[in-house]
């Protein structure tokens, strides 16, 4: 039966194991999926991939027409093959209304036998999308708008044309798909080292690297949301544990002066822990599995997931969220039984009850280690040269200092609650100072909650805002004077509206795939390089295009300065006869007249913001989706606490009425109490938060080079004191006056 000294634990186990349930299966879901015009393929063989880092999300290197035909004869030899297609994607972007479709920007080569919900294939000036048949449409391709007859609506996203006509806008080949039932074997066989034979799950490699980048963002995303869940997970139920062991020691004196030895309590109370954990975890894991569901679907609609996500629940996933509960509950028990039961019998049943000394050497060991821990990564992150390994370290310094300040908390409360109290006076403050000094511990444990929420609210809001500073101011001083034509819901300018405005596109160095800018300023046969990259490049650099043709370019000097230009500067001419699919980043400065279809005008300021428009929201919804867990599990938790501790004060609260304190007098002090609390965890709280950002901040500095200004939303502070002042106040006054008005109370 679950007693009321003992439900505080099972709703800390209970929400700990859902929240870590919840961002597993979500984590453990972001799988790579095979698209869906790929997926009739029992294999599909792909180009070498590129020599990039990982989370550059490079393209494979296509193979050129040439060798792409080459490798489809081969295939189509092996003995099982029942046909091969060269898959193409080309950017191809219907419009609509006079707005470009802003979640459709690809086109594909159209293939026999595909799904039609209506209509037919598409033949030469054609095209199947998912619009009414009969219908005409302008097509955005890298040369200009295109005016085509829907022939049919497919299931498939995107938009498809002929093969001879996608061959034109989309020349090069990265994967070929193959029917049949072939021996994967052989299939390597015929494509040596030509590519990589995917079949079963590995075809899920073939996603777009657009599709990958989302999806590394959202297991990003997913990895500090997680860590996050862990963290209030562990921090949570260990000191819920450990909270209600302590409030445990009448009855442990009880078994003590009946003869039970210390190794008998402490085997009670961890079998204990262990069972009310394992029910506790059930439910969690349950609700967690559940919950992950509408998660699944925000995290699509927020852009941290690609199309096509879908929650995965996969047994060990479930498995290690369930261990969770009990495991942590057990660890929270130990170090608070051991102590406990190290008290002796007659000292354990003091109707005083009086605290053993608020700190130990135990508790001064873990909180100094926890000191060291924050320290150490702070000088990591000093010294880290990535943004992603700063903001990794960044948050397991912030997680040290949290556990340090709540393990050395006892240490300044005495001074704490006669500092905040000092200001007050008469009987109701010096109840509230005597009860909170005379149990210190108690007083620790109940801020502890707070520490956490306030910690995490000024780390989180002032790392974004901090971070989101520095990249404004490099922005702005990267971005010329004078109205700019910009992409306007497109992913770049087409020829159409752009002229010849400089393009984009990229080509492999020694199989690296870099941007380069097309641009009139450039000879054909001949290429600008960087200061930057001269020495590596040399006097001539060879380059494979996106239609997989490589050329030997001679380097004719350097690229000029620009807003617009990269390491690499090659003839406009060259770029888009190899990379039909090429856009313009922008225009500047902006042409007279109408903007034209997919563009607009924009001041150096909008252009700024649009640069990195995309990222700020992403970061903006990530800040919601880290407060909302941080702040709600801290929030839940401080009720949880001060519910759990206002039972355990029953006793004292009839003192005080049999000592004279009025109904009135008893609600004020318990409140006050309860206030003292939350002051004293929004303290220590804000400090180790602030600590944190300004280490944070310095690291930051030295990586952009220019001083970066501590910044912190307190509108979101002061929400986060208040909301946690509320619950702490409610949680802690309602039970009194439940008991006040008990009769029982009075006698």
């Amino acid at each position: 039966m679950l007693n009321r000294d003992r439900i505080g634990t099972f709703v800390a186990v209970l929400l700990g194991t859902a929240l870590i349930t919840t961002f597993l299966v979500l984590l453990t879901s972001a799988q790579p999926r095979v698209p869906e015009r790929l997926a009739g393929f029992p294999a599909l063989v792909q180009a070498p991939a590129a020599d990039n880092r990982p989370d550059e999300f490079a393209e494979p290197v296509p193979w050129s027409p040439e060798t792409a035909q080459a490798l489809l004869d081969r295939l189509s030899g092996v003995p099982g093959v029942t046909g091969v297609v060269a898959d193409r994607s080309f950017y191809a972007q219907p419009v609509l209304d006079g707005r470009p479709v802003e979640d459709s920007t690809a086109g594909h080569a159209w293939r026999a036998g595909s799904p039609l919900v209506d209509g037919t294939g598409p033949a030469a000036g054609e095209v199947v999308a998912d619009q009414p048949v009969g219908a005409t449409i302008t097509v955005l391709t890298g040369s200009g708008p295109e005016t085509r007859r829907v022939s049919g609506r497919s299931e498939w996203p995107g938009i498809y044309l002929p093969e001879s006509e996608a061959a034109r806008l989309g020349p090069g080949v990265r994967v070929l798909g193959v029917a049949g039932t072939p021996d994967p074997e052989a299939l390597r066989a015929a494509v040596g080292d030509s590519g990589v034979v995917l079949t079963g799950a590995e075809r899920g490699r073939a996603e777009p690297q657009d599709d990958a980048r989302v999806r590394w963002i959202g297991m990003q995303v997913l990895t500090a949301t997680a860590a996050i869940a862990a963290f209030a997970c562990l921090f949570l139920i260990a000191s819920t544990s450990a909270y209600a062991v302590d409030q445990s020691r009448r009855e442990i004196g009880l078994l003590r002066a009946v003869g039970a030895t210390p190794r008998q309590v402490r085997s009670m109370l961890y079998r204990s822990a262990l069972l009310l954990g394992a029910r506790a975890a059930v439910v969690g894991v349950a609700l967690g599995a559940l919950a992950a569901l509408p998660l699944a679907s925000v995290l699509v609609d927020g852009g941290f997931e690609p199309h096509g996500y879908h929650v995965r629940w996969q047994w060990w996933v479930l498995a290690v969220a369930f261990a969770a509960g009990p495991l942590v509950a057990l660890a929270g028990a130990v170090t608070a039984a051991r102590r406990v039961t190290r008290i002796g019998p007659m000292e354990a049943l003091r109707t005083a009850e009086l605290e053993p000394r608020a700190m130990s050497r135990a508790r001064w060991a873990m909180g100094l280690v926890a000191v060291g821990g924050a320290v150490t990564a702070g000088v990591a992150a000093a010294g880290a040269e990535d943004v992603r390994d700063l903001g990794t370290l960044a948050l397991l310094g912030a997680m040290a200092l949290i556990v340090a300040a709540v393990l050395l908390a006892p240490a300044v409360v005495p001074a704490l609650i006669r500092v905040l109290l000092a200001p007050l006076s008469g009987i109701t403050a010096t109840l509230a100072r005597e009860s909170a000094g005379a149990a210190v511990r108690r007083t620790a444990s109940t801020a502890a909650p707070i520490l956490f929420t306030v910690a995490f609210a000024v780390f989180v809001t002032g790392t974004v805002r901090t971070s989101a500073a520095a990249f404004d101011a490099e922005r702005v001083a990267a971005v010329p004077t004078g109205q700019v034509l910009v992409p306007d819901g497109t992913p770049g300018l087409h020829d159409g509206v752009a002229g010849r405005a400089p393009l984009d596109s990229t080509v492999y160095l020694d199989g690296s795939a870099t941007v380069v800018i097309g641009s009139d300023e450039v000879t054909p046969g001949t290429a600008l390089v960087s200061s930057a990259a001269a020495e590596r490049l040399g006097e001539a650099v060879s380059v494979t295009f996106a239609d997989g043709s490589t050329e030997r370019l001679r380097v004719a000097g350097p690229a000029p300065d620009g807003p617009f230009m990269s390491d690499l500067v090659l003839s406009r001419d060259a770029v888009r006869q190899h990379d039909p699919s090429a856009l313009a980043p922008a225009v500047y400065p902006a042409p007279d007249g109408p903007a034209g279809v997919g563009a607009r005008k924009a001041s150096p300021a909008d252009m700024a913001r649009r640069l990195d428009a995309e990222d700020d929201r992403l970061v903006a919804t990530f800040t919601i989706l880290l407060l909302a867990v941080s702040a709600g599990a801290g929030a839940l938790a401080v009720a949880n606490t001060l519910l759990m501790a206002s039972r355990g004060r029953r006793r004292d609260l009839r003192v005080l009425r049999h000592s004279g304190a009025t109904g009135w007098q008893v609600i004020r002090s318990v409140a006050l109490e309860s206030g003292l609390a939350v002051a004293i965890g929004s303290l220590l709280g804000g400090t180790a938060g602030l600590i944190a950002v300004a280490g944070s901040a310095r690291s930051l500095g030295e990586q952009v080079g220019t001083h970066v200004p501590v910044l912190i939303s307190w509108p979101v502070i002061a929400g986060t004191v208040l909301v946690c002042l509320l619950l702490a106040v409610g949680a802690a006054v309602l039970p009194a006056l439940r008991l006040i008005r008990s009769p029982a109370a009075t006698r």
